[in-house]
């Protein structure tokens, strides 16, 4: 018999009972029943359940064990009595009856629970990962991404695409997001980069006559920590396509997304026929270029019900510009005067001056709107903004006005609230769409300049023509987003590979042909050697994974996360370099200096 186990926790079953097995794991729990012992033993498949009793050779060792011990036990498996089967496990229709037992390794007392999923401080959690990672969920989560990776490798093999590596250490990116710097200690005063994303390295791929690039990319990014990204590093499916249209890479990669959704859903609905909205579109209905499609909620332009109306703080808001609209958040079973002031307590407490509303009841035979906008418009109009957003008895609606530019955000994040409090969200199903035609440029404020809106690579509808138009605000790009229940889970373009419109729309933000040449040398010396039409996108296998597995956050599918101080506790990284390391790579620290009080 092997030295440590014959089978696993997770295999044995009724057909097995009789048979002398040798099991090892770690002790889940003890339970002592009046001198009988029983010992939920755990390995990385699953649990079985192990008894001592007095009158076995092992009693005495069993007796010592605790919570988290490593263990060898070997044993004769007999079948529970029917009132002590355990449905709920593979293995619960059997146990294993003790006759040698020997301890592997002991577990001192635990900073954490690891039996149970108790809420714990998360910084003890991530120093004691190692732990953490044997809770049940945690490790299932771990497990599942593993295999979703594996589902898009098969998957993107499927339709024609082939796994290349791009390298870790490579050259600054000064566009984007910050990098992380590696000083190199060969050539003094220089500095490698960890790569933020394989971009340019897969648009070469192309340039270099390979046909359908992809990998599983591991990406860095000095970035401050935001609730949706990790610190530090995330990974993605990265993929790229030559001699493709947009429409090639989203009918190719549309179906390889929803089958890997479709595998891991757990029978949940998954969009068939992913829609594709325009981002104006998306913003003007949803507020936002991510929208949760399971909130049914669409918002309105509701100005010709207010303009000239009684109600003066739309009516000279509408009146002050052309640009300023009124915009109407519909609240299906939203009508009540408590609902309507819970939501412009919430609108005061964003900041806003407060959320105007009507909401509709029936009195009599007799539909009427109430509250005070309702007031002050008057029935007719109270009526035709009802009919427009085809509301009726227990219903409200909410307001937002001025300039839409200014405002969106928050009727986006009024839309949201709604949905969320009255329940209106089908939270069990995967509601997936690509957002198309976003803007090429955008305007910056602070330098009072037009800038990219989205990635520099991309090309402008209308090549160099579009270019040259005369709004470059109103240019949009050949660029596209896949977003599910609300999070952007891929992101992607096809890419300016013609240099002298490469050169034009850097141009345009204030880049010249020198600094083009300087800070995409290899991208742009490629260009000129014969460049495929090419494009592609990159998934976001950290965002698909939490969907997957509904998690709340990414540090629960991720392995060795590093905490919102971006420190990995389990590690202590990062730390200080040792007086010899930073010698040999030429570096001085030179401390932060102190502000005078």
């Amino acid at each position: 018999m092997h030295a440590y186990r014959s089978h696993t926790c997770a295999q044995l079953r009724k057909s097995d009972v009789g048979a002398t097995v040798r099991l090892s794991g770690w002790v889940h729990r003890v339970r002592d029943h009046g001198g009988l012992l029983f010992i939920d033993l755990r390995d990385h498949y699953g649990l079985t359940q192990i008894v001592a009793d007095p009158d076995s050779p092992c009693f005495k060792v069993a007796e010592t064990v605790r919570g988290e011990w490593v263990i060898r036990v070997d044993g004769v498996v007999k079948a529970r009595l029917d009132e002590t089967v355990n449905p709920n496990l593979p293995t619960g229709e059997i146990e294993i009856f003790a006759r040698d037992m020997e301890v592997l390794s002991k577990a001192k007392e635990l900073p954490l629970p690891v039996f149970g999923e108790p809420d714990y401080p998360e910084d003890i959690r991530l120093k004691y990962r190692f732990l953490d990672l044997r809770r049940e969920t945690l490790h299932r989560n771990i497990v599942q991404r593993t295999k979703i990776i594996a589902e898009m490798r098969k998957r993107m093999a499927d339709v024609g695409f082939t796994e290349y590596s791009t390298p870790i250490l490579t050259a600054s990116s000064p566009e984007g997001a910050r990098d992380f710097l590696v000083p190199s200690r060969l050539h003094e005063g220089t500095f490698y980069a960890l790569p933020q994303a394989p971009q340019i390295y897969k648009q070469l791929i192309m340039v270099s006559g390979f046909d359908r690039y992809f990998q599983i990319a591991p990406c860095f990014r000095d970035e401050d920590p935001r609730a949706d990204r990790l610190p530090g590093e995330f990974y993605q499916l990265d993929l790229e396509m030559s001699f493709v249209e947009q429409e090639d890479v989203l009918s190719t990669m549309e179906p390889v997304l929803r089958q890997v959704f479709e595998t891991f859903a757990n029978g949940k609905p998954v969009t068939q026929k992913f829609p594709r909205i325009a981002y104006d579109e998306a913003m003007r209905k949803y507020g936002s270029d991510k929208p949760d499609l399971r909130n049914p909620i669409e918002m309105q332009d509701v100005s010709e019900h207010f303009r000239g109306s009684g109600f003066k703080v739309f009516a000279n808001i509408l009146a002050s510009s052309e640009q300023n609209q009124i915009w109407a958040i519909p609240a299906k079973t939203g009508g009540s005067r408590a609902f309507c002031d819970r939501m412009n307590s919430w609108a005061q407490g964003e900041g806003q001056p407060g959320l105007g509303y009507i909401f509709w009841r029936r009195e009599g035979d007799k539909l009427e709107g109430a509250g005070p906008l309702a007031k002050n418009i008057g029935e007719e109009r109270t009526e035709a903004v009802r009919q427009q957003l085809g509301l009726d008895d227990g219903d409200a609606c909410f307001f937002v006005a001025g300039d839409p530019k200014k405002f969106v955000s928050f009727a986006g994040a009024a839309r949201t609230r709604a949905g969320e409090e009255l329940n209106l969200v089908d939270r069990d199903r995967f509601e997936l769409c690509w957002i198309v035609d976003f803007p090429f440029f955008e305007w910056n404020e602070d330098e009072k300049k037009i800038d990219f809106a989205h990635n520099p690579f991309s090309m402008p509808q209308g090549g160099m023509e579009g270019l040259k138009g005369d709004d470059p605000l109103a240019l949009k790009a050949f660029q596209y987003d896949m977003v599910c229940n609300g999070f952007e889970i891929a992101s992607g373009g096809i890419r300016n590979h013609l240099p002298e419109t490469m050169v034009k729309a850097f141009e345009m933000v204030g880049l010249s042909r020198e600094t083009v040449e300087e800070r995409f040398g290899g991208l742009y010396r490629a260009f000129q050697y014969g460049a495929p039409p090419h494009g592609g996108m990159a998934a976001g296998i950290d965002r698909i994974v939490m969907l997957l597995v509904g998690a709340k956050n990414l540090r629960e599918v991720t392995m060795f996360p590093m905490n919102q101080q971006a420190q990995d506790l389990l590690m202590n990284a990062p730390s200080a370099a040792t007086p010899q390391q930073l010698r040999e790579l030429h570096l001085r620290v030179a401390p932060t200096a102190k502000k005078d009080s």
